[in-house]
């Protein structure tokens, strides 16, 4: 039996405002966001939205300013008190969690990464990040050793008695994310935390990042507005407009199956045979394939590994699943259409 997600997110709404439950109650479906703020003055901030997140994945919500991703992401928390709706973590409702509980929730199973650093300058960076396990109460020996061993996974050996104006940017990140992760939370939240960063500088905290979940395996919800960043981080990915969840769906889905216009707009840059896999591009397997002993890929392999090898081939490769089953084939042509954005 499959484990039970980690976070439902249910029919969230969050509407801005001098009374925004009268205006849910009262607020016409078919109206746009704009239309809505002109004829009740509040604001749609987040629109019926529901999900699933698995524990251990990394959940990326992504949209344009203004798209209501910031928003939705500090409802699960409850940094913002949805308007309606449930947020259930861990098959708790947390609507229903009064201040000491939320406290509690925040302090032990949930940690928060910021764009903007938000570093205590005239603390060193060890006290930095062992300041969640100082509000604990942790004996101040024991949270010295945790935020030692943090601050090596986050590739900052050396650097603990260093203060946080002697960082560079990328360093300073570094300092917010073992900050997060002393606690040891079993939800870490990433609030456009590489936006500030300079390029290079961004791809390093990205594969950092990545490498680091490879081997935690906690839950991640990460906000971006940059589709790139999304479907190199997420497992899925969340697109938002005007407050609505416009499509879920795995990088590979979504680059392969835009649902409209704005999501097609957000794939038109991704080197798509970096996102696809065999399995969604192959055909059935023609005869000769199963009887001449092709050369076997298996489905989930991405259409970037394949590329010399489909060279080298004098015919189709045969496409097999995990029992080394054949179930259909690829060849140099049907490659290279799908690397084709417009195709």
């Amino acid at each position: 039996m499959s484990e039970a997600p980690q976070i439902v997110c249910k029919n969230i709404w969050k509407i801005f405002g001098t009374y925004p439950k009268r205006t849910l109650e009262n607020l016409d479906r078919s109206l746009s966001r704009a239309e809505v703020q002109e004829q009740t003055g509040h604001v749609i901030g987040v629109n019926d939205v529901s999900f699933e997140i698995n524990k251990g994945e990394t959940f990326v919500v992504m949209g344009l300013s203004g798209s209501g991703k910031s928003t939705l992401v500090r409802c699960i928390s409850r940094l913002i008190d949805p308007t309606a709706g449930e947020m259930i973590i861990d098959g708790e409702d947390i609507m229903g969690y009064n201040d000491a509980q939320l406290t509690e929730l925040r302090r032990f199973r949930m940690s928060m990464v910021f764009q903007h650093f938000g570093l205590f300058p005239h603390r060193k960076v060890i006290d930095n990040i062992s300041f969640g396990l100082e509000i604990r109460g942790m004996d101040k020996k024991e949270r010295k050793a945790r935020a030692m061993e943090v601050l090596v996974k986050v590739g900052l050996d050396g650097w603990a008695d260093h203060y946080p104006r002697e960082l560079s940017g990328g360093m300073q990140q570094r300092v917010g994310l073992a900050r997060a992760m002393a606690v040891d939370p079993e939800i870490l939240i990433f609030d456009e935390p590489f936006s500030a960063l300079d390029p290079l500088i961004r791809r390093e905290m990205q594969d950092e990042l990545i490498k680091i979940q490879a081997e935690v395996q906690k839950t991640m919800i990460f906000i971006t507005h940059d589709f790139l960043e999304a479907i190199k981080m997420g497992d899925h990915i969340a697109i938002m407009k005007d407050g609505v969840v416009v499509q879920i769906g795995t990088p590979e889905e979504i680059v392969a199956n835009p649902v409209d216009d704005y999501v097609r707009e957000f794939t038109e840059d991704v080197p798509r045979y970096k996102v696809l896999s065999v399995g969604k591009i192959m055909r059935e397997a023609s005869d000769a394939t199963r009887s001449n002993g092709a050369q076997r890929v298996n489905e989930d392999a991405k259409l970037d590994s394949l590329i010399d090898v489909a060279i080298a081939a004098d015919g189709p490769l045969a496409v097999v699943d995990d029992q080394d089953k054949i179930i259909g084939e690829i060849d140099q042509a049907m490659i290279l259409k799908a690397m084709d954005s417009r195709s």
